[in-house]
């Protein structure tokens, strides 16, 4: 039987690209540094999320405990544009080492809301399809024609 420990780092940027926060929901009360970031313990979950072919408007979650400073760093992601960047990692808790990373989710926070005891911020997704043919599609002559030499076009 294979035994698999998941864990997410979890890394909140401001709308300027300046990094706010790294989190880790893994190492129980320990830092850790991956790839030149350290990352504070925080007991948060992350819904994860499935697309479709269908270009289905997912929305995932982050759910931390409801404290003060969750209500804090929620309220400030969501009044600055905040990106989220999720990592699913494969880590070895005997060597403490990210033996692969699965994938790795941005989002927008657009929403929080919070109960008694928890607080999730929603993000949607940086990359949003018009239609469900466009993640599958690729542009080329036959579907777009030929690149105009000039910058006058008249639609007919």
């Amino acid at each position: 039987m294979t035994t698999l420990a998941l864990g997410h780092y979890l890394r909140l940027y401001t709308a300027t690209d300046n990094l706010a926060i790294a989190l880790q929901n893994f190492y129980i009360g320990q830092q850790h540094s991956h790839q030149g970031t350290t990352y504070l313990f925080a007991p948060f979950g992350f819904s994860g999320l499935t697309t479709s072919r269908q270009a289905d408007n997912a929305v995932a979650q982050l759910v931390f405990p409801n404290d003060a400073i969750s209500r804090g760093y929620a309220d400030d992601s969501m009044r600055g544009n905040w990106i989220a960047e999720v990592d699913v990692n494969v880590l070895d808790p005997d060597t403490r080492a990210v033996q692969m990373t699965l994938y790795t989710y941005a989002g927008a926070v657009s929403a929080a809301s919070w109960d008694e005891t928890a607080l999730s911020l929603s993000l949607n997704s940086v990359l949003d399809a018009v239609s469900g043919d466009v993640p599958t599609r690729t542009l080329h002559q036959r579907l777009v024609g030929s690149i105009p030499a000039t910058s006058t076009l008249r639609l007919r």
